[in-house]
């Protein structure tokens, strides 16, 4: 797959992204649901825009010209993945086409009921955790025949962490003294231990934010494949500092089944997504980057 389509807008503007818009290309290209109701998701992610529709629908948008090749991504592989994985994913229900309403593609998904896997509405840990390896080892099986590697439509998840090198030596100086001289060692690690395996499907992107949980504190489902590849796996072990603890965090690293070289890339690649997010303005972002940071020196 490209990085992006020839006829990609060259700009969309996310403050555009409304009721009133979902609403005119509805009526425009899915007359059966234009009547429906439309009620903004709160939250709803950066890289696209969520819209619930009805109670059984949602409409996705991309926020960005960047985002754009992850539409089709979606609706090509999410149908063939499904059948492959052990809960459910987003359904592609119809395949918005760009128009003078919208410069771009966008999605139809069936609604998926389900609460972000917070560590309040998570009832067993280390349940959770083994049933988050579980989902990632049968995603790691799918067939990945014909399928994108990792490139901008992917923010080059599934790609090596060399990538993201020369921006790592200036994030670096976002912590100073005893902190920065472990940082180097984490990266320089994460660089040496180079992935020669079978590339595989990501997900590229498993945050709690992605993670859904049904009433019984169960992962429920799994959602926002935009980030998704065939590549280095490393990627999807980040959940390992970030959120898992303990007894989770052990079950998490024995089922998920993968090398210690898997495991020191993946270490770089969280302390990358720390070092990231440390400056974040919005609220709780550079608290939890700080929490990430701690987890990841301590080489938990």
């Amino acid at each position: 797959m490209s990085p992006r389509p020839a006829d990609a807008p060259d700009v969309i503007d996310a403050a555009l992204l409304d009721e009133a818009l979902v609403g005119r290309l509805l009526a425009e290209q899915f007359t059966q649901w234009a009547d429906l109701p439309v009620r903004r998701v709160v939250d709803g992610g950066n890289d696209h825009r969520m819209f619930r529709l009805g109670e059984t629908l949602s409409v996705r948008l991309p926020s960005a010209a960047g985002y754009v090749p992850q539409v089709e991504k979606e609706q090509t592989w999410l149908p063939r993945l499904a059948m492959q994985l052990p809960l459910p994913i987003p359904q592609v229900r119809g395949a918005g086409r760009a128009s003078s309403a919208f410069p771009a593609p966008w999605s139809v998904y069936g609604w998926i009921a389900g609460t972000p896997a917070s560590p309040k509405d998570v009832r067993n840990e280390q349940r959770f955790a083994s049933d988050l390896a579980g989902f990632l080892v049968a995603l790691r099986s799918a067939d990945p025949s014909d399928a994108p590697g990792p490139g901008p439509h992917s923010a080059f998840r599934g790609g090596p962490p060399e990538h993201w090198d020369e921006e790592m030596h200036d994030l670096v100086h976002r912590v100073s003294g005893r902190e920065r001289e472990l940082a180097r060692a984490i990266w320089s690690d994460a660089l040496d231990a180079r992935f020669d395996g079978t590339p595989a499907w990501v997900h590229g992107d498993v945050a709690i934010a992605n993670l859904l949980v049904g009433r019984d504190g169960r992962l429920s489902a799994v959602i926002d494949f935009g980030c998704s590849a065939v590549g280095d796996p490393a990627c999807d072990t980040v959940i390992r500092w970030t959120q898992l603890r303990g007894r989770a965090r052990r079950t998490f690293v024995q089922e998920l089944g993968v090398d210690d070289a898997t495991w020191a890339r993946g270490r770089g690649w969280a302390l990358w997504k720390g070092l990231i997010m440390l400056t974040n303005e919005p609220p709780g972002q550079a608290q939890f980057a700080r929490h990430v940071l701690d987890e990841v020196f301590a080489g938990g």
